[in-house]
């Protein structure tokens, strides 16, 4: 396998974990899984993320030890949570997607009765849509006084949130490290944990089920809560 295949699907981690991923993708991944030490590996240190999102608490979960080779029966238990988690989502999925095609409708019955109504009245012409945020954000990250560390987040849109591709450097102290994602309201949620980085630098990839419109920063912060360095997409 060429490194631009892997890297694709390497980015799929944070969809699998999520429930995002459709059938065809799910077993691409699956295959994978079987014959990739690292992508497992990176599995296995992502296995906490959702759970954490559910939660919503802001304490850092507790980090894998680097070079931790997940066992077999580990892998296979993690594979049978994430394909019930996929079923759970994909059925809540379409609950709301019939609940909003049920909106529609009433919304077209009701501009029908409006027009036959109201003949003498010209109809009102339809909302412009909104520019919407591109797909895929690079944002840069200031570094927190006396932090030093610098780097990029990689932001990309999904239909279940965003996916987020971290390459930082100059990361000080023993971790574990946090990525936070922030909304505009001031809510947060942990997209990523990762343990010790000797050398310092850092690449991870992470994910959110806020949507990447309503994202407003990036932030990576050690194990006490202190922010090391922010990527603002205002």
């Amino acid at each position: 396998m060429n490194p631009a295949d892997h890297d694709d699907l390497r980015r799929l981690l944070g969809g699998y974990l999520l429930g995002g991923l459709d059938d065809a993708d799910t077993d691409r991944l699956d295959a994978h899984l079987v014959h990739c030490d690292a992508c497992r590996a990176e599995l296995e240190q992502l296995g906490p993320v959702p759970e954490m999102l559910r939660s919503l608490k802001s304490s850092p979960a507790p980090a894998v030890a680097p070079g931790t080779r997940p066992s077999a029966d580990r892998i296979e238990g993690l594979l049978g949570k994430m394909r019930a988690e996929h079923a759970r989502e994909r059925r809540s999925l379409r609950t709301r997607w019939l609940a909003a095609a049920a909106a529609v409708v009433l919304v077209a019955a009701v501009s029908v009765g409006f027009v036959v109504a109201g003949d003498d009245e010209r109809p009102t012409p339809p909302p412009q849509a909104v520019p919407s945020r591109p797909p895929l954000v690079t944002a840069v990250f200031e570094s927190a006084s006396g932090s030093g560390m610098t780097g990029e987040a990689v932001l990309t849109g999904k239909t279940w949130g965003v996916s987020i591709d971290l390459n930082v450097s100059r990361l000080r102290g023993t971790g574990p490290f946090v990525c936070q994602v922030r909304e505009a309201d001031g809510s947060m949620e942990e997209a990523a944990v990762w343990g010790p980085t000797p050398s310092g630098n850092a690449k991870v990839t992470g994910a959110s089920s806020i949507q990447l419109p309503n994202v407003r920063s990036v932030a990576v912060a050690d194990k006490q809560g202190h922010v090391l360095g922010t990527a603002r997409l205002d």
